[in-house]
């Protein structure tokens, strides 16, 4: 059993983008600048949220915690891409690596789940507006955040336990730019029946229920918008659902792409490309969502620049 178990492979290669040539010092770059400009709108949102009694909701309280997962996740996963665009290749440690995928789970899984709790609060403000502070009060509210993050982390380790008591012989070269599920799995000469039967009774609870909370919760505000007879009540109240949902549409669109089909070889670009839309594109641009939405935030940010100068 002790022999079972053992992992030969003490190193993991990262090729990330191979054959840039010219364009390495370009590629890094435009990452460079999403890094920051990632880093720089995620915090703002968060220091917003935090010091702005008007934000003081909700909502705001929840798009505080979604800039603080996607702060994280890029923090995880754009300085390993960063030295996989400069040096064509990185070597990580196995242990790294798999303290990578883990990681990275973490803020993936959180943000399934603080999807839906969302989509529950807008159903509430919208379907049941009198009732809407009591039902989402602060305490539910943070009882909410906090059960999301410990069972992201609760699914995160066990995946990544699963994934590392496999055998990993000979193999050690990934055509990815992070140490991701499939890559991962494709390298062990082990047999990975159970870890793919274990990913599909996970992504239940963490893909599948909050996919269908947010559906309900949207076909339900659907039918209470189209009972508006104002055209203005309608438009303000499609208006605070619109960023939730395109948020929606792109991340669980790239995921269910990525994850829910089949792996193939020859599918390899394309699944760096939906794995770039979903790990540095999405971080990028939820900020940006929710802020050219926001007429609250907008005018907080506003007062902000007229103060400084």
């Amino acid at each position: 059993m002790g022999m079972k178990n053992q992992t030969w492979v003490s190193e993991i290669v990262l090729l990330g983008f191979q054959n840039l040539h010219n364009f390495k010092v370009p590629v890094f770059s435009l990452f460079l600048l999403i890094y920051i400009l990632t880093v720089w709108e995620n915090v703002l949102i968060i220091v917003l949220v935090a010091f702005s009694r008007n934000l003081h909701s909700p909502m705001y309280f929840f798009l505080q915690q979604l800039s603080a997962c996607d702060l994280l996740e890029s923090a995880i996963i754009l300085p390993i891409l960063l030295q996989t665009v400069i040096y064509e290749k990185v070597t990580l440690p196995f242990i790294g690596c798999m303290m990578q995928f883990s990681s990275f789970a973490v803020p993936e899984d959180f943000e399934c789940l603080l999807l839906a709790v969302m989509a529950y609060d807008r159903y509430v403000a919208i379907c049941i507006p009198l009732r809407y502070t009591s039902i989402m009060s602060h305490r539910v509210c943070v009882t909410f955040i906090l059960i999301s993050w410990l069972l992201s982390f609760m699914f995160a380790l066990g995946l990544a336990s699963t994934v590392a008591s496999l055998q990993f012989c000979n193999q050690n070269t990934i055509n990815h730019f992070f140490c991701d599920f499939f890559p991962l799995l494709e390298l062990s000469c082990s047999d990975t029946f159970l870890v793919y039967i274990n990913i599909i009774l996970e992504s239940i609870p963490l893909v599948l229920f909050p996919f269908i909370l947010i559906s309900v919760s949207y076909m339900c505000i659907a039918h209470a918008i189209l009972k508006i007879v104002s055209h203005t009540g309608r438009q303000k109240a499609f208006s605070t659902c619109s960023s939730h949902l395109a948020v929606v549409s792109m991340f669980y669109g790239t995921l269910i792409a990525l994850y829910m089909a089949p792996p193939r070889k020859e599918s390899q670009t394309t699944s760096k490309v939906l794995s770039l839309l979903y790990t540095v594109v999405t971080p990028l641009v939820n900020p940006l969502i929710y802020s050219l939405r926001s007429k609250d935030i907008r005018k907080i940010m506003q007062r902000v620049l007229n103060g400084t100068k």
